[in-house]
C-alpha cells in the first residue's frame, strides 16, 4: 500500500478467545471475514470460495505438493494452505492466492495481527459495522 492509503486498525475481540488451531467470524460492512490461529501465526481470509462461495472457515487447513520434477513429490507451505471443503481448491491463508493459478485467481486476505491483546485488523477505510458472528469452533 502506498504513504497516501488510509488504513484502520479494527480491534475485534481478546487474542485469548482465538487460541491455536481455533477460528472465529466476524462481519464488517456485510463481508464475512475468517480468522484463524494455526501454530500461533493469525490469518484472516473472506469467508467465500471465489467458484461456488462455499464458506471457507469450514476448510482444512495443511500442505501441499509443490512444483517439481518428474517423479518427486515435494511437500511444502505446511499450515499455510486452506482448502476449500466442497471441491479442495487450494489458498496461500497468507497471500490469498491459490495454488494453481496465483495470478488468476485468489481469496482476499487481510492483515490481522494481534494488538494491546486484541486481534485486530488492519482495513482500507473505517468500517461502518463489525458484528462478531455466532461461530467459534476449537480443535
Amino acid at each position: 500500500m502506498n504513504s497516501q492509503t488510509i488504513q484502520s486498525s479494527v480491534k475485534l475481540f481478546p487474542i485469548s478467545e482465538l487460541m491455536e488451531g481455533e477460528r472465529q467470524l466476524v462481519e464488517i460492512d456485510g463481508v464475512e471475514i475468517a480468522l484463524f490461529n494455526v501454530d500461533g501465526n493469525l490469518y484472516a481470509i473472506a469467508n467465500k470460495c471465489p467458484h461456488q462461495g462455499v464458506p471457507m472457515v469450514y476448510g482444512s487447513i495443511g500442505g501441499t505438493q509443490l512444483p517439481s520434477n518428474p517423479q518427486e513429490y515435494v511437500y511444502g507451505l505446511h499450515n499455510r494452505i486452506i482448502s476449500c471443503p466442497l471441491h479442495g481448491w487450494e489458498f496461500d491463508l497468507e497471500t490469498g492466492k491459490t495454488i494453481f493459478a496465483p495470478d488468476k485467481v485468489s481469496i482476499r486476505s487481510y492483515i490481522v495481527k494481534e494488538e494491546d491483546g486484541y486481534i485486530a485488523l488492519i482495513l482500507r477505510k473505517e468500517p461502518q459495522s463489525v458484528i462478531r458472528k455466532n461461530f467459534h469452533c476449537k480443535p
